[in-house]
């Protein structure tokens, strides 16, 4: 009190009038902020109102309809209708996830049909498409076409095999699953089946919420591999192909490009073809392996003083060898139907540089390389010695892709160079002219790939 006293008259007055100003500065705030909540109020009145309203009178004021079950409940949606909206939503927001470890944006849906023959690496290579989260992938669906069309009475010619393939792979690149309900035995029972052939192949299948709680006593025939999963419902696969970003196929049970000329020109789809070949005599060598009971004949002609080799086993490898490259000198010619479209790609170049093609596959079909597949290349290409069974795919790829010629007897490889001598030279792979040169490691069976065959 002494102090203020001592102060000169005009600070005196200065201080009162900053006290005053603080005074009405503090109530001035007091009423705004009474203002502001009065505001949050009302907008917090207007927003329930608009929440209380009938799904009719909120319909007319957006101009759209109404489904029957929101008139009749009266509500804007049901518990159920939620739970499927935020799963919807979960999964948008993992598949944006996916789509951005990836290198940039995705682009628009494609479709990509990995084209190949039994024992050429197609599963291999199949999971460099399979182990991409934005990509829904199938492992061989035509296996149950061919099944059905093989034992129906009179069978099925090549012709119509083909056309039976070519109406059913569209159909499921259109994420059509039901499709195969027409032909998996036994018939699936209210769009359920535990007999999807290699459901564990095809991640898509294998995961949430695909993967559905599994069932007691209820035999799975087809399984995933890593996860427990009931049997495969058919409309869950359906849905979730459709939330893909791109959907890939891989088939070895359609040989004729010319078939799938309305695939590519169907406005719906944007299909990418990539033919995969690989040395006939490493795929005789292979599936007399795999096949053991199907080449008896073979094996026992290879020994020294067994039967001689039916005619008939000859011309069918020959046939096989000539409806492949057909296939892929149409390709190659790129009409313009087929332009852009087509890739040939030889397994032997996958299995020395895997991440290389694999770049180069992703590049021709438009779509991103992600972190995830070239983390599983890298694993599953420097796989030991004891991880290459026959079905395997996860291999040593660059000691193994020509291990086959050390095994083979000359004359079986003769007798595979004469019968398809045209496909080996279009596909660049040598003849051997001597039993030393077959074995001979420092002769190598391979030309150069030509950058022609990426159309």
């Amino acid at each position: 009190m002494e102090i203020r006293r001592a102060l000169p008259q005009d600070i005196r007055e200065l201080l009162h009038c900053l006290k005053m100003r603080s005074k009405y500065a503090v109530l001035l705030v007091f009423v705004i902020s009474l203002v502001i909540i009065e505001k949050e109020n009302n907008f917090i009145s207007r927003v329930s109102d608009k929440l209380k309203q009938s799904p009719q009178a909120l319909a007319e004021a957006n101009g759209t309809e109404v489904s029957p079950a929101l008139a009749e409940n009266g509500s804007l949606a049901s518990l159920q209708e939620l739970d499927a909206a935020f799963s919807q939503l979960r999964s948008h927001l993992h598949n944006i996830t996916l789509q951005l470890a990836g290198d940039g944006d995705p682009g628009p849906r494609r479709h990509v049909l990995l084209m190949a023959t039994t024992r050429t690496g197609s599963s291999f290579v199949g999971e460099f498409f399979n182990q991409q989260g934005s990509i829904f992938y199938l492992f061989e669906p035509l296996w149950h076409v061919e099944k059905t069309v093989t034992f129906l009475p009179g069978g099925a010619s090549a012709v119509g095999s083909a056309l039976v393939y070519r109406d059913v792979l569209k159909q499921l690149l259109l994420c059509d699953l039901y499709i195969l309900e027409n032909f998996i035995s036994p018939a699936p029972e209210g769009h359920l089946t535990p007999y999807l052939f290699r459901r564990g192949s095809s991640h898509s299948l294998c995961e949430e919420p695909v993967c559905t709680p599994s069932a007691k006593k209820v035999f799975e025939k087809y399984y995933c591999k890593n996860r427990r999963c009931g049997p495969l419902n058919i409309t869950l696969a359906a849905e979730a192909c459709r939330r893909k970003q791109h959907v890939a196929l891989k088939t070895v049970r359609i040989r004729q490009l010319e078939f799938l000329q309305p695939l590519v020109e169907d406005p719906r789809l944007d299909l990418r073809i990539i033919q995969l070949v690989r040395d006939p005599r490493a795929v005789l060598a292979s599936r007399m392996v795999a096949f053991s009971g199907k080449y008896e004949t073979w094996k026992k002609w290879a020994s020294e003083g067994e039967a001689p080799l039916r005619e008939e086993e000859v011309q069918r490898l020959r046939g096989n060898c000539e409806s492949i490259r057909v296939s892929a000198e149409l390709g190659l010619r790129r009409p313009g139907w087929l332009r852009g479209r087509y890739m040939l790609v030889r397994y032997e170049d996958v299995a020395r540089a895997p991440l290389q093609k694999a770049r180069e596959m992703y590049r021709f079909a438009g779509l991103p390389l992600t972190p995830q597949v070239e983390e599983w290349i890298g694993k599953n290409t420097q796989a030991p010695r004891d991880g290459n069974g026959v079905y395997s795919t996860c291999k040593n790829s660059s000691e193994q892709f020509d291990k086959w010629r050390f095994g083979m007897p000359f004359k079986l490889a003769q007798v595979v160079q004469d019968a398809c001598a045209p496909a080996m030279q279009l596909f660049g792979y040598k003849l051997a002219g001597s039993p030393a040169a077959l074995a001979n490691r420092s002769f190598s069976l391979l030309e150069e790939a030509q950058p022609s065959w990426v159309t």
